[in-house]
């Protein structure tokens, strides 16, 4: 059984013609599949025709991240919606977007909606223009929860210094919680558990694996190896023993091993749950 990365962002290594190269790498690791994440308009189209040149190996999602959220973002969040309608599977009726566009393969459909969320992390320093900023993320993460519910699809979260908010706003948004990731998980057990009570999920990169990351790794025990999601979200967070160079997929292996280590089994035991997880979560089982 290999691993997939559920999180991850190949745009960069695509721009620099390295992504051969990586996606190389990261068979020799014992990857079986990735998630391209989708970030704004620039990778959207970008991540599905890696997806098609990469069938079975690369899928994608489609978002609008926080750190991407200007005063245009009305404009960004509408081509998301027609975005997805173009995008719906072959034999699919049209969806409630109401586009109609050509259908795709499954494979080359988006498998979430995503990421996007809040991050107060990243504000501009001058308070009235971060309050300003913050405002336009509330209001396009609402939009997209609005659109993640009309989809019924999965909804991968980006939350930083804004937890509690953004937990919040998708309880008002009525979104089922059990198609809910919040990605690169950096809280601890207490916030691990407000997850768990309303059925989320949270999945964990390598900030797993480093010393000072003990809240962590009790979130993730509290979570539970049945629960179990893990990702690199490349470039960023590389895990040890490579922490301070440029994250890659195939680094994914070392957070697998380290996890594998801290649940107590194997490492082929843990590929298996993180496989089977994140195939349920994302529907990849359909491809």
């Amino acid at each position: 059984m290999g691993l997939i990365d559920t999180h991850t962002h190949l745009d960069s290594f695509a721009r620099r013609g390295e992504l051969p190269a990586i996606l190389q790498r990261s068979v020799a690791a014992g990857l079986e599949g990735m998630v391209a994440i989708g970030t704004d308009t620039d990778d959207w189209t970008l991540n599905l025709d890696l997806a098609r040149e990469n069938q079975g190996i690369v899928c994608y999602t489609v978002g609008l991240h926080p750190c991407n959220v200007g005063a245009d973002w009305t404009e960004h969040v509408a081509q998301l919606e027609t975005f997805w309608g173009r995008a719906r599977p072959l034999g699919s009726p049209n969806d409630s977007t109401g586009a109609a566009g050509p259908a795709v393969p499954p494979y080359l459909h988006p498998v979430a909606l995503g990421e996007t969320g809040l991050d107060r992390f990243h504000l501009p320093k001058d308070p009235a223009e971060a309050e300003k900023v913050f405002g336009w993320q509330k209001a396009a993460f609402t939009e997209q929860l609005v659109l993640a519910k009309r989809l019924g699809c999965p909804l991968v979260v980006h939350s930083r210094n804004a937890f509690a908010e953004c937990v919040a706003m998708i309880d008002a948004a009525g979104i089922d919680w059990g198609k809910v990731v919040f990605h690169c998980f950096k809280e601890g057990p207490l916030e691990m558990a407000e997850l768990m009570k309303r059925g989320g999920y949270g999945s964990f990169t390598g900030v797993v694996t480093y010393k000072n990351a003990e809240p962590v790794r009790a979130a993730a025990l509290a979570q539970g190896l049945d629960r179990l999601m893990i990702e690199t979200d490349a470039p960023y967070l590389t895990p040890m023993p490579h922490r301070g160079k440029p994250n890659e997929p195939a680094f994914l292996r070392h957070t697998a091993e380290y996890c594998a280590g801290l649940f107590g089994v194997s490492y082929e035991r843990l590929a298996e749950v993180t496989t089977a997880n994140a195939k349920r979560f994302f529907g990849l089982a359909r491809e």
